[in-house]
C-alpha cells in the first residue's frame, strides 16, 4: 500500500467513525412526587432520547410533597414547592450542578400549602399560587438564584365573594402575570408596576361557570392562550388582538363522546414546534391530541391516547419534541410515548415505575 492511498483509507476510516460513534443525546429529567408513600421527594432520571428509556434514577432532593417543579430560564436553578410544618406552604431552590441539585435556601409562608410555580424569564421573580389559600405569593429572587423574604402577597377570597377561589397556576409573559383560578372561573392578569403588581388593564378572563381553569400555555407567539378547565373538560383558546387584550375564539371538548364516567382535566402542552396541543383526562386516563391552525389558533381533534395508567397528573413533551411522557400519579408509573411529529399521534413505548409521580421538568442545555 502506497502512502498515499494509505492516508485516504485512514481519512475515510476517520469519516465513517465520526458519522456512526455518536452517542445519543440524553437528558436530564426531574420529577416531582407526593410522599405520603414510599417516595421521598424529588427524583433524577437520564432521558435517552435513542431508546426513549429513562435511566440512572438518583433521589435528588428529599422534602416533603414537592407536587410542582420549575427550572428557571437559565438552567442553573430549579425551584420547588413543598409542605412545611404546620400545614403552611413552602417554595424551595436549588442549583443545579452537573445533574445534581444542591439546596440554596427555602421560604415559608404564613398561607396554606403551594400547588404551583411560575418564573419570569429574567428568573429575577417567582409566583406561587395556593390552591386551599386562594392566593398568590410573588417572591423576588437574588442574583444567586436565593429566594428573598417578604413576598407580595395577593388574595383572590377578596374579588369574588359569592365563589370560593383556588389559584391554581401563575405564568409571566411579556405582558405581566396570568393567574388561573379554579375556584373563580377566570384567569386573572396583572401588570408589574415599579415595585409590586396590579391588576392589568384587562383584569379578568372569565370562563363559564364551573369550568375550572386549572393550567394554560401560550402559543410560542404569545398570540394564543390555551387554558384547560378541570371541571368541564373542555380547551378554551383566546387570542390576543392589537389592545393587548386576550378574546375567547372558542372551546373544545376534551373527553370521547362515548365516554361515560367522571373525568377531571390536569395539564397542557404544546408540541415544541406548535403545532400540536396536548391535553390530560384523569379518569377517561387519555392525553388529547389537536392540531393548531396557526393561523386562526383554533384546535382540530386528532384523537385520544391511552395513558397506560391511572390519573395523569401532569405529562411533558422532551426537548427534541419527538417524545411525550406522562406521569400517572395512582398507578405509580411514567408512561412514554414516541410521537409522529408530522400527525401528532402517540404510540406508547414503556413504562417506568414511581411512587406517586406528579410533575415532569426537563433540564433542556
Amino acid at each position: 500500500m502506497t502512502k498515499k492511498t494509505f492516508i485516504s483509507v485512514c481519512c475515510l476510516v476517520f469519516v465513517f467513525l465520526g458519522c456512526t460513534s455518536e452517542a445519543p443525546k440524553s437528558y436530564s429529567l426531574f420529577v416531582g412526587t407526593y410522599t405520603n408513600g414510599e417516595s421521598e421527594g424529588i427524583y433524577r432520571y437520564t432521558f435517552n432520547t435513542d431508546t426513549g428509556t429513562l435511566e440512572d434514577t438518583q433521589l435528588a432532593a428529599t422534602l416533603v410533597n414537592p407536587s410542582f417543579l420549575k427550572i428557571s430560564s437559565n438552567k442553573e436553578y430549579l425551584y420547588s414547592v413543598k409542605d412545611a410544618p404546620e400545614g403552611k406552604g413552602a417554595v424551595a431552590g436549588y442549583r443545579i450542578k452537573d445533574g445534581l441539585l444542591e439546596e440554596i435556601n427555602s421560604e415559608v409562608t404564613n398561607g396554606p400549602p403551594f400547588c404551583h410555580v411560575g418564573i419570569s424569564q429574567n428568573g429575577r421573580t417567582l409566583a406561587a399560587s395556593s390552591y386551599p389559600g386562594g392566593s398568590i405569593s410573588i417572591f423576588r429572587i437574588d442574583d444567586n438564584g436565593k429566594l428573598l423574604s417578604d413576598p407580595q402577597y395577593i388574595d383572590h377570597k377578596i374579588i369574588d365573594t359569592t365563589k370560593t377561589s383556588h389559584a391554581h397556576a401563575a405564568k409571566f409573559t411579556s405582558d405581566g402575570l396570568f393567574v388561573a383560578d379554579l375556584g373563580l372561573d377566570a384567569v386573572k392578569r396583572y401588570a408589574e408596576g415599579k415595585e409590586r403588581f396590579a391588576p392589568a388593564g384587562q383584569a379578568s378572563l372569565d370562563l363559564p361557570e364551573k369550568a375550572g381553569p386549572r393550567h394554560f400555555t401560550f402559543s410560542p407567539d404569545e398570540q394564543f392562550l390555551y387554558v384547560i378547565n378541570e371541571l368541564n373538560s373542555t380547551i378554551t383558546v383566546f387570542e390576543r388582538k392589537v389592545t393587548g387584550d386576550y378574546e375567547e375564539v372558542e372551546t373544545q371538548n376534551t373527553l370521547a363522546m362515548d365516554f361515560d364516567g367522571k373525568s377531571y382535566c390536569a395539564d397542557i402542552h404544546l408540541s415544541k414546534d406548535g403545532q400540536f396541543l396536548y391535553g390530560s383526562n384523569r379518569g377517561e386516563n387519555t392525553i388529547v391530541i389537536f392540531k393548531v391552525d396557526a393561523s386562526s389558533g383554533k384546535l382540530n381533534l386528532v384523537g385520544r391516547e391511552s395513558v397506560r395508567g391511572d390519573w395523569p397528573r401532569n405529562f411533558a413533551v422532551d426537548p427534541t419534541d419527538g417524545f411525550l411522557l406522562v406521569a400517572n400519579q395512582k398507578s405509580d408509573n411514567i408512561t412514554v410515548f414516541q410521537r409522529d411529529k408530522k400527525t401528532g399521534e402517540l404510540t406508547y413505548l414503556h413504562e417506568t415505575k414511581l411512587s406517586s409521580p406528579v410533575c415532569l421538568e426537563f433540564l433542556d442545555l
